[in-house]
């Protein structure tokens, strides 16, 4: 302990120790003893104080307070130093007043204001604060923000907020990467994602830059590929079998090829601009739903994040009021062929959403719910044209048996106001009376309807009460109650009759 224990500091680490000794009792301590917890007490102040100097340079500040001092002792799991944190190193200067103590010793304490207690007494009360309450709302329930007057509402979002700063995704991508081209091939530039300016017009003369919050950036690779597909997909050339090779290979790439994650948005957006603007073109529409199937069938793609921007596309071309644009003359042979065509399409869509309710029913558990939503209000709308009720018809098919008797409790009078059955019973129902649907029509609504109901025959066990009974009048009775006049004439007609009418009453 020579000159190692050696304090270079302007104060004396072994008076102080030698001063704390003495207030506590204890005399007669060897300078060894005094000087070894000099070495450790200088030791732990030059730490705290190497501590504080860190908090006080994160906190970009030029002087050392209390409160880094304290902060620097719960560092080091040492019981901080109570009494200096009032702030008031930051309002005003800390003076200290020395005063001589009894044996000489100084103390040094600040200077506190006086209060009067009179002035204190006499000052009137302060407003009492309010109890303070707590409520409880759902912020969003299975990814669907409730409209309740604790959310924002998303009318005045829409109103207040550009779409590049709310996050919507369709504009998102327009403006960063996406330019449709009005071309047959569908061009899409996506070489100058990285110069693109993003404005939006605020006020008359006066424009704004606005940066996408997200730069997606794709390879030059992915760029050709995506324009050679697409250009491939929209080629409008039918009779070239280099293009229908090309398409047929296009869909294939989709459907097996890893590694195109990145471009899943971008071909959701393409699906959406070209079901938007193409409603006439079938044939277009028809490779639409050819593009989604294959991406549905990529086991490579994670598109469990994208089924909530793929479902409207489906269901657009399920219930769009018209699809196809008009037949060439109207002929009946030609109107039927049209309808027929318009109804694969359809189908294809149905389809589809079967395919998405089975494969992704963990993943979003309110989907199927909002679906069948969504198709009961279109079922329950009595002023829908044709190709609407059949979509809906068509969506009800692919759903399971007892989403299906839902709908059945709501048929006999969706089948009175669209068929008009008023005074039409199953003696006359094959008179000729005067309906918003042609003949043709009405035909693929009630073999749509019946298909939905064969669905049900998957509830009956293999023996049954009645399997193998004619078919009663009180069962025709019950029929005509149950699924209206015209859909109960082509049951009847059927030779599974008697256990399609048990499979609708089955439960009963």
């Amino acid at each position: 302990m020579s000159s190692q224990q050696q304090s270079y500091t302007i104060w004396s680490p072994q008076d102080t120790v030698k001063d704390v000794a003495e207030s506590l009792g204890i005399e007669n301590i060897s300078d060894d003893v005094l000087k070894a917890l000099a070495m450790d007490v200088e030791y732990r102040i030059l730490e705290i104080i190497e501590q504080a100097v860190k908090f006080k340079r994160h906190s970009k500040r030029d002087v050392l307070t209390t409160d880094d001092i304290s902060k620097a002792l719960r560092v080091l799991n040492v019981e901080p130093l109570y009494g200096y944190h009032d702030g008031s190193a930051f309002e005003q200067d800390v003076s200290f007043t020395k005063v001589q103590a009894v044996g000489g010793q100084s103390v040094y304490y600040l200077n506190d204001e006086e209060v009067d207690f009179d002035k204190l007494i006499n000052e009137p009360l302060p407003q009492v604060p309010r109890v303070p309450t707590f409520t409880t709302h759902w912020l969003a329930v299975e990814g669907v923000q409730p409209a309740i007057i604790q959310n924002p509402n998303l009318k005045d979002i829409r109103l207040s907020q550009p779409p590049i700063v709310r996050g919507a995704i369709v504009t998102a991508l327009n403006d960063n990467s996406l330019q449709s081209s009005t071309s047959s091939a569908a061009s899409i530039s996506l070489g100058e994602e990285k110069d693109a300016q993003h404005m939006s017009s605020v006020k008359p003369n006066q424009n704004i830059e606005v940066k996408p919050l997200v730069k997606h950036v794709l390879s030059m690779e992915l760029q050709i590929y995506f324009n050679k597909v697409i250009a491939a997909l929209t080629s409008k050339d039918q009779d070239d079998p280099n293009a229908q090779h090309m398409k047929a290979a296009g869909l294939t790439s989709l459907k097996t090829d890893s590694g195109l994650h990145q471009l899943v948005p971008y071909f959701i957006q393409f699906i959406a601009e070209q079901i938007t603007h193409n409603l006439s073109d079938l044939d277009l529409l028809t490779t639409i739903l050819e593009i989604i199937y294959s991406l549905l069938s990529n086991k490579s793609i994670f598109l469990d994040p994208y089924i909530h921007s793929l479902m409207p596309s489906i269901l657009t071309l399920l219930l769009a009021k018209k699809l196809g644009g008009s037949p060439d003359s109207d002929r009946p042979e030609d109107v039927r062929e049209f309808l027929e065509k318009t109804n694969a399409l359809r189908d294809f869509a149905a389809s589809l959403l079967d395919y998405v309710l089975k494969k992704f029913p963990q993943v979003y558990k309110s989907l199927k719910p909002r679906v069948i939503r969504t198709l009961l209000k279109t079922f329950l709308d009595t002023n829908r044209v044709f190709g609407t009720y059949y979509g809906c018809l068509r969506g009800v098919s692919v759903l399971e048996s007892e989403s299906i008797r839902f709908f059945l409790g709501n048929l006999y009078n969706w089948s009175r106001l669209v068929f008009n059955e008023h005074n039409v019973t199953l003696d006359n129902v094959d008179e000729n009376r005067s309906t918003k649907f042609t003949p043709d029509e009405t035909e693929f609504l009630v073999d749509t309807v019946i298909k939905a109901l064969v669905v049900l025959k998957g509830d009956l066990p293999d023996v049954y009460e009645g399997k193998g009974d004619a078919i009663t009048d009180e069962d025709k009775q019950r029929l005509v109650e149950r699924c209206g006049v015209t859909v109960a004439s082509h049951i009847l007609k059927r030779d599974d009759a008697k256990e399609l009418i048990s499979a609708i009453f089955f439960g009963e």
